[in-house]
This record gives C-alpha cells, structure tokens and sequence, in this order.
C-alpha cells in the first residue's frame, strides 16, 4: 500500500484508540455532576475493588449533558449512559439500540431562570426572548412543555443551544434572557439571586441509568455489578444526607448550601423502571415529534415497548435472581 494512505490510517486507528481499548478488560462508564449517585461510586471506588478481582480495569468519563453520554454509548466509548428518561426514549426510537436498566432518580428537571434583575415577570413575557436550552437535554424537553402549555412553541422563542454550564454563565452575562436550568448549576444561579420564571413540579422525570443491547445480552455480571453499586449509592444518599451533600460540593466546586438546593429536588426512591416512568414520557412525545427531534419512521409505541430492561434492577433491589 501507498505510504500516505498507511500514515492515514495509523492516524485513524490512533485517534479511535480509546474506543478500541474498550473491550473485556476494562468497564468503562461516565460519571456527571447532574447524578450524585454516579460520584457516589466513583469516590468511594466500589466498582474498581470488585473488578480487580477480575483484572478488569474501571475507566470513568465526564457527561455533561444527556446529549453528551449518549455520544459516549452510541459510539462504544463507554458500555454505561447517564441520561434523561426522555432523551433515553428519543435516542432508541431514533435508531440506537439503548436500553434503559435503573432510574438513578426522579426529579423535577428543569425550570427556566431569569436573572435577579429580569423585568420578565411572566411567562407571557417569554415571547420573542432568547432562551439558552442544551438540546436533546430535559432542560429543552421541559422548555418545549412550558411553551405547549401556554399555547406557544419554540418558534415564538429564540433558542441558543449552549451546553448547561455556558447557558448559565450566558444568562448571567446577559446574553439571552431565559435559562432553561439543569442542577447543580441551576441551584448555583438560584443561591446567587436568579429566580423562577416558571416552575411545575407535575412535569417530574426520572434520570435513567442505560446500557447498549450488546452489553446487556453479552454481559450480564458486569450489568449486575453496576447495578449493585447504583443501588448501595442509593441507600448510601439516603443514609447520609449531610455527606453527600459535601462530596457533590467537592466534584463540583460549589458550596455545600447550593448542593442541598440541588438534592432537595431529588427523589431516590423510583429506582426499577416501569409504567410509571414511561408514563411520564408520554405527554412529550407529540412535542418531540413537532419538533422533528424524532425521525418520521420512528415508532413510538415499539419504543414505548422495548425500552426498559427493568429484570436486573428488580432481582439487585429486591435480592432475587433475574
């Protein structure tokens, strides 16, 4: 073969490296601020004293965003998703063969933010606004709901798709006007004088743990040893409220009092997937399809259908085997 097409392709083995190394000895998964029960694991290093026993490797990756994990998963960098339930759901009716296999949480996902000196008082005065929201994220799904709700949609807003983080800084640098919010960053906002434009607790989410159907068939020990370490960080949470509260602070850089906003929001007691949490997909979905975030051919009701694998989490909560 020609030299420069071997430089070329050495460059590319090289920079798809990290998913190649991917494989039987090592468990790679990601970890996110959004999920105190991901930083649980990863500090306490649970999952690295009981794959050491099998000389596998545990290899962590920071998520910022639904948007972002999916990336990891779909495209083999880690067999492990941290994301919204809805963006679990979009993902595998567009295509992607995720599976979702724990709800980490139950929260109220979003509310969209102005700054302590807004004149926006309503939600009627939205209209025309520019609004930061992370698409493919529960900030842009409850954005899109709080805009059907009052007979609107995204094109009576000017949305500026920034990451969670740069949606933050940019509301309070005043370069749009609303921020559709995502924890610990909204709580940080919130400590710091920002206020609620709207808020409605009714539009609460779960938070889903998801792997690949491929993981799932193949291996079965390591879905069990994730879930176990998700499940002893549940009760881990609940446990200990003050120490959690603490160790998010220390991931994240924010003060203690900001996280305790954050984990007020939290509900830890939803953990096997079921009806109740594709219940609650169900009235975004006809916005999702408005919004032609869902491709023509999928099929909402297969997808509805196929989604959870919830047998692994129910034999780890309730001690029984799958």
């Amino acid at each position: 073969m020609p030299l420069p097409f071997l430089r070329r392709l050495a460059a590319a083995l090289l920079a798809f490296s990290p998913l190649l190394a991917s494989g039987a000895d090592e468990v790679s998964l990601d970890y996110a601020y959004y999920s105190p029960p991901s930083l649980v694991i990863r500090d306490q290093g649970w999952l690295e004293e009981h794959f050491a026993e099998q000389g596998r490797e545990v290899k962590w990756v920071l998520s910022r965003g639904s948007n972002n994990s999916l990336e990891f998963l779909n495209s083999g960098a880690t067999q492990f998703a941290l994301t919204s339930s809805i963006s679990a759901f979009v993902s595998r009716a567009n295509g992607q063969p995720v599976k979702t296999i724990y709800s980490y949480l139950w929260s109220e996902p979003s509310a969209l933010v102005v700054g302590a000196q807004s004149e926006l008082n309503g939600f009627a005065d939205i209209r025309g606004k520019r609004v930061a929201a992370t698409k493919g994220t529960d900030p842009y799904f409850f954005l899109l709901r709080a805009l059907a709700e009052h007979q609107l949609t995204s094109r009576d807003v000017r949305i500026v798709h920034l990451q969670h983080p740069e949606g933050r800084t940019a509301l309070e640098q005043g370069r749009v006007d609303v921020w559709a919010g995502l924890d610990p960053h909204m709580a940080a906002s919130e400590a710091g004088g920002a206020r609620f434009l709207y808020r409605n607790p009714e539009f609460g989410l779960a938070a889903f743990l998801n792997t690949s159907e491929r993981v799932l068939q193949d291996e079965p020990e390591t879905i069990k040893a994730v879930l176990s370490a998700y499940e002893r960080a549940r009760h881990w949470i609940i446990a200990h409220p003050q120490e959690t509260a603490e160790l998010v602070a220390r991931e994240t850089g924010l003060p203690v009092e900001v996280i305790r906003l954050q984990l007020a929001r939290y509900d830890f007691n939803r953990p096997v997937p079921g009806q109740p949490h594709l219940d609650a997909i169900k009235p975004v979905i006809p916005l999702l399809q408005a919004d032609n975030i869902l491709r023509g051919s999928a099929d909402v009701d297969a997808t509805l259908a196929s989604l959870l694998a919830p047998e692994h989490a129910r034999a780890v909560v309730e001690g029984t085997n799958p």
